[in-house]
Parts: structure tokens; C-alpha cells; sequence
């Protein structure tokens, strides 16, 4: 019987790796490398539209911005609309007869002395306004959000009566306000419309939402 051992496989040993080509370290620190730094890319590219979605927009911005207004061109009886924090903002330039008809219906009104906290202490006078003339108001119905429209002294439109003062009527549910924004008694809107805070920089320079020094 033959009992020759057959060799031994060579097993590599420590001069083995020390003797191995040094472009095989090489590529293999290359490999590494460019995988980080594929890596660090795709890490990026995630990191900075989320960044993006967490800065907010201009709009954004200025919704909570205060508002200023030119009123010098706004003739008696016109109103101009303008947004502030997503609203309409009302700012009627009122004549002497829709100043003189605010005056006489108190007992058809269901907060004639605005005494719900529905404008700022400066506006609680019959008029809700700091000058008499301008009338600053949320245009939005305080029933449902909806937008009234404004009506004018001796309008026919039906449902209003012909002692209509002038004011302003919600179409959606019948809900009517003075022209100070006072609502009728018995509507379905619970509070006068909103006045908003704001303040005469100059005689006919408004900010709106900014009270500091009304």
C-alpha cells in the first residue's frame, strides 16, 4: 500500500499579503471612497428639499404680515378690498349720510354697543372705527365664513325692507349688518363683523394688523 502524503495546499501567509501587488490596496481604497462619496451625495440630495419644505414660503411670510394701505385716492362712498392674513379686508370711506344713518336703529340690532369683543377697544364707539369716515372690517359673515355683499341706502333688493339704511347682506342665509358692521337681531350671524386692528400712519396711510400706536 502505497502511503506517500500528498502536499500540502499553500496557505498564504503574512509575507504572503505583504508581497501582494499594491494595486489591489489601491483600488480597493478607490472603491471605498467612491462609495462614501455616492453616499454623501444621495445623503444631500434627501437633506435639502427637505430643508426647503421646512423654510417657509413669501407667501407664507406675509400672511401674518401687517398691511398698509394708500387711502388718499379712495372717494366718499367707495370701498376697497384688500387681503391681510388670508381675508378680505374691508375699508369703506363712509359719506355723512351713511355716517347720519347709523344713528336710530339701535333696538333692531343685536350688539348695538359692541359689547362682544369683536373689534379693539378703540373701535367700540357707534361708528366701530377710529376716524368716523373709515371703516376697516373683516369682509367674512360671522355665520358661516361666507362674504356679504355691500348694499346701499334706498336699494329695492327684496328682503331688506324699504327702511333699509344701507349696510351689507350675506346672500347665503340672509344675515344683515349696518354699515358699521353691526348685525341685525334675529339673523343667523351670532356677532357684529370683525374689526380688525390697525392704525393711521399718516392721514391717508393705513396698517392694517398693527395697533401699537392707534
Amino acid at each position: 500500500m502505497n502511503t506517500t502524503a500528498l502536499p500540502r495546499p499553500h496557505m498564504p501567509g503574512p509575507q504572503d499579503i505583504t508581497d501582494a501587488p499594491l494595486d489591489t490596496d489601491i483600488d480597493r481604497r478607490t472603491l471605498l471612497q467612491a462609495t462614501a462619496a455616492a453616499g454623501g451625495i444621495a445623503v444631500l440630495a434627501t437633506a435639502v428639499p427637505f430643508v426647503a419644505s421646512l423654510a417657509p414660503s413669501e407667501r407664507a411670510r406675509s400672511l401674518g404680515a401687517a398691511v398698509e394701505v394708500d387711502i388718499a385716492d379712495l372717494a366718499p362712498g367707495e370701498t376697497r378690498t384688500v387681503e391681510w392674513r388670508g381675508k378680505p379686508v374691508w375699508i369703506v370711506r363712509r359719506t355723512p349720510a351713511m355716517l347720519q344713518a347709523l344713528q336710530g336703529h339701535d333696538t333692531e340690532l343685536a350688539d348695538p354697543q359692541s359689547t362682544k369683543d369683536q373689534q379693539p377697544g378703540y373701535a367700540r364707539n357707534p361708528q366701530r372705527s377710529i376716524q368716523p369716515d373709515v371703516f376697516v372690517a373683516v369682509g367674512i359673515c360671522t355665520h358661516l365664513g361666507c362674504s356679504p355683499t355691500q348694499v346701499p341706502l334706498g336699494s329695492t333688493q327684496p328682503g331688506l325692507g324699504e327702511s333699509w339704511p344701507g349696510g351689507f347682506f350675506c346672500p347665503c342665509h340672509g344675515s344683515t349688518f349696518d354699515n358699521a358692521g353691526r348685525v341685525y337681531r334675529n339673523k343667523p350671524a351670532p356677532t357684529n363683523l370683525e374689526v380688525p386692528p390697525h392704525r393711521f400712519i399718516t392721514a391717508t396711510q393705513l396698517r392694517i394688523g398693527d395697533d401699537s400706536s392707534a
